[in-house]
């Protein structure tokens, strides 16, 4: 079963390629025939790619607590949800704090998650080389969360997001932005000399996505079209309906099977997003992209605490 599950992987690989470079490609584009000042197709995208990855922490349940009791599923999905609650408050109360801690946290979500996909593929294939996954989990989390928000058009993405993020690095990002690069080249080079070229052209694509892309659209790109894709195909290797589809010879079922389950938490997250704007008041037009990006960000919190039995147990 592991040729056909190696076979999911390369094709959820290939899709993730593709869509970062439709989306550099893209920004190219629309950069010459589009205004500067007209962001509406960036927040477009980002809306539109945000909601594909929306789904793919809505299974942590069953990863964690496979064939558990009602008692302590309910039990575990009440304090799933009360920490994203509480870290919704955080950041709608300490803005710049909470985002700073949003960035680092994510940084390291991704970049050990593109890591653990990566170390399964090795898992099934039978001419893996030694993978340095340490630094490519390094540049691999910082390039799509850094770069594209020390860079000089961050201020303009900041701003339609919420103005009080603008100047979060505190003046640092010069600083940040040599760091990511030195880790990334770093990263590029043990590669190299490992002969893992096609986990380099990964981190290369990553790069100039985050050179090239708006902010708005290099992470909401990444976080729906390669991060979520690359979860959700790992999760095929623990889900018993995917696991019965990959019986039967149907890798697109089995992709499926941990997909659909997750849709009622893109409903779920524009509901909450509504009644959030709905109690601030205001404009939701202008709420709409912040309280999303703040209650993703939210659920990364937990995510990234329950998935770490997943990712260690595939990078062990």
């Amino acid at each position: 079963m592991g040729s056909i599950e190696l076979a999911l992987f390369q094709k959820v690989r290939k899709f993730s390629r593709l869509a970062v470079v439709v989306a550099i490609l893209a920004s190219l584009v629309f950069a010459q025939v589009i205004e500067s000042s007209d962001n509406t197709w960036q927040v477009v995208i980002a809306v539109i790619a945000l909601a594909v990855g929306i789904p793919h922490g809505a299974l942590d349940h069953l990863v964690t607590l496979p064939k558990s009791s009602t008692i302590k599923m309910a039990s575990f999905i009440a304090v799933y949800i009360a920490v994203a609650i509480i870290a919704v408050i955080a950041l709608l109360t300490w803005n710049v704090a909470g985002f700073i801690f949003v960035v680092a946290m994510s940084a390291v979500h991704f970049g050990i998650g593109d890591a653990a996909f990566i170390s399964e593929m090795d898992r099934r294939s039978f001419h893996s080389k030694k993978f340095p996954r340490f630094s490519y989990a390094a540049a691999g989390g910082a390039l799509p969360v850094v770069i594209p928000l020390v860079s000089d058009k961050s201020s303009a993405a900041l701003e339609r997001v919420n103005s009080s993020l603008i100047n979060w690095h505190q003046g640092l990002n010069d600083e940040l932005l040599l760091l990511t690069l030195g880790v990334f080249f770093f990263a590029l080079l043990r590669l190299l000399q490992k002969r893992r070229i096609s986990d380099a052209i990964d981190l290369s694509l990553l790069y100039l996505l985050a050179l090239t892309a708006p902010p708005l659209v290099a992470f909401a790109v990444y976080f729906g079209c390669w991060h979520a894709m690359r979860h959700t195909a790992r999760l095929t290797l623990v889900l018993p309906r995917s696991q019965k589809a990959f019986e039967d010879g149907r890798s697109s079922q089995a992709f499926l099977s941990a997909i659909l389950p997750g849709l009622p938490a893109l409903v779920g997250t524009f509901v909450v997003a509504g009644i959030v704007i709905a109690f601030r008041g205001g404009s939701v037009s202008d709420q709409f992209l912040w309280i999303t990006l703040v209650i993703v960000w939210a659920l990364t919190v937990p995510h990234m605490a329950v998935t770490a039995r997943l990712d260690r147990k595939a990078l062990s």
